[in-house]
């Protein structure tokens, strides 16, 4: 067999070591394709490398046959010059025979190191795809190891609350249709913290991979329900608290960011006339968006006041909030949490601007609401699932903002609002994206 026919059986068994390895069976197992990928990329690799051998050696025969042949041809010359003419035809004959024979010699070399070259290239090639193919082998394991997870969720309020409950059922919703999630089970309206913690109790015996209490108010309950399902992922929030145990994450929003931009807003629309602040209870996400609405208005020059209502959930108060504020001269107003519904409405019917948080609010109060902070918490929760997905079933704290894509402005565009003023928002965003801008709070 010649060195060429050689490197061309090497190509080929290259070329059906990765076709061997594409062809196998997706019902494997993980192990035996990940094995059966490393080991064809390694042959391959080798025949290359050998290829590559040849090519060098084929190249340095080629080498030495022209040298050969530029030998002979001056050994020819010489003999010429020295007979001056009167050499003998027949070793002149020879001598130009033995020039011819080099120079075949020569040609065929270069054709034989060509070949190899090209051989060795293909080789070289054919290894570069077996490990590719190996690399894909890997994915494939991973996609065929994850799994979309299911999912549930225990809410204070209704999942339509177009606030805090809304924003994380949207979130979940968005992970089901984007096949993160196989099922979301929601229970909502759970603000007695011993039904919800019966709740969550039944989701982690029914086997459900994550179970999240969206509610500050709910971090005794998970750490006391966690420690007895290892197995199942736990996540709460607004916090960062993990309580130090393995299956319970915690996640949390720099509301703070929106709130303080939508603060220099509202202090232009305010002018001299002071901003009403209304907040459910002082803790989570509820306290930093007010503190953060407050240092907002006064960095654009105005004044605000705040009050607690002391209720997640209580409208009526809420409403009387506002209408206290209203009437004491207060030009713009803000609230957080799910009872701002009834303080939407007081804003509405006294033709007050609005700013809402949490979830998009204009539908409420189309000709009042100015813009929205509105929470993504599956930028952060997509993160949890998939560390779940890799085994990690808890023990970390996952924040959202405007830098990873978890906190939005969403404006009412039926709400006239001045150039200048959507300006100043905008500047504080890309102020909180570049990390040159901070609020002071928190």
């Amino acid at each position: 067999m010649t060195k060429r026919l050689r490197l061309l059986v090497v190509v080929f068994a290259v070329f059906g070591l990765i076709a061997a390895s594409c062809g196998e069976d997706d019902e494997e197992a993980v192990a035996e394709t990940d094995s059966g990928a490393a080991a064809a990329q390694a042959e391959a690799e080798a025949a290359a490398a050998a290829a590559q051998a040849e090519a060098d050696a084929a190249a340095a025969r080629a080498e030495e046959a022209a040298a050969a042949a530029t030998a002979a041809e001056a050994a020819l010359e010489a003999a010429m010059a020295e007979a001056e003419g009167s050499i003998d035809p027949e070793v002149v004959a020879e001598l130009e025979a033995q020039l011819e024979a080099a120079r075949d010699e020569a040609a065929a070399a270069q054709a034989e190191a060509e070949a190899a070259a090209a051989a060795a290239e293909e080789a070289a090639a054919a290894a570069a795809a077996a490990e590719v193919e190996a690399a894909g082998d890997e994915d494939d394991a991973d996609m065929m190891e994850t799994q979309p997870l299911r999912a549930a969720v225990v809410t204070p309020s209704a999942e339509n609350d177009l606030a805090f409950s809304q924003s994380i059922v949207d979130a979940l919703h968005r992970m089901e249709a984007a096949g993160l999630l196989s099922e979301v089970a929601v229970s909502p309206g759970l603000f007695i913290v011993e039904d919800a913690g019966l709740a969550l109790r039944d989701y982690a015996q029914a086997g459900y991979d994550l179970v999240i209490a969206h509610g500050s108010q709910y971090g005794g309950l998970l750490e006391a329900i966690a420690p007895d399902f290892p197995d199942t992922a736990f996540a709460w929030g607004t916090s960062v608290e993990t309580f130090g145990l393995d299956n319970v994450s915690a996640y949390t929003t720099s509301s703070d960011e929106g709130a303080y931009a939508m603060g220099l807003m509202a202090a232009q629309l305010a002018g001299d006339a002071p901003v009403g602040i209304i907040g459910p209870i002082e803790v989570g996400d509820a306290k930093l968006y007010v503190d953060g609405f407050v240092a907002g208005v006064e960095a654009g020059g105005g004044t605000a006041n705040s009050v607690y209502t002391d209720s997640f959930a209580d409208v009526q108060l809420a409403a009387e909030a506002a209408q206290s504020f209203i009437d004491n001269g207060h030009a713009v107003l803000t609230g957080t949490a799910q009872m701002t519904v009834g303080a939407i409405g007081v804003a509405r019917e006294n033709g007050t601007p609005w700013f809402g948080t949490q979830s998009n609010q204009t539908s409420v109060g189309p000709e009042v609401v100015v813009a929205n902070q509105v929470y993504r918490w599956d930028v952060v929760l997509d993160d949890l699932v998939r560390d779940i997905q890799l085994g990690q079933t808890g023990g970390s704290a996952y924040v959202i903002d405007f830098a990873n894509g978890g906190l939005v402005i969403e404006y009412n565009d039926g709400y006239d609002l001045p150039d200048d003023a959507r300006a100043a928002i905008e500047e504080a965003v890309a102020g909180f994206i570049a990390g040159t801008l901070s609020t002071g709070v928190g």
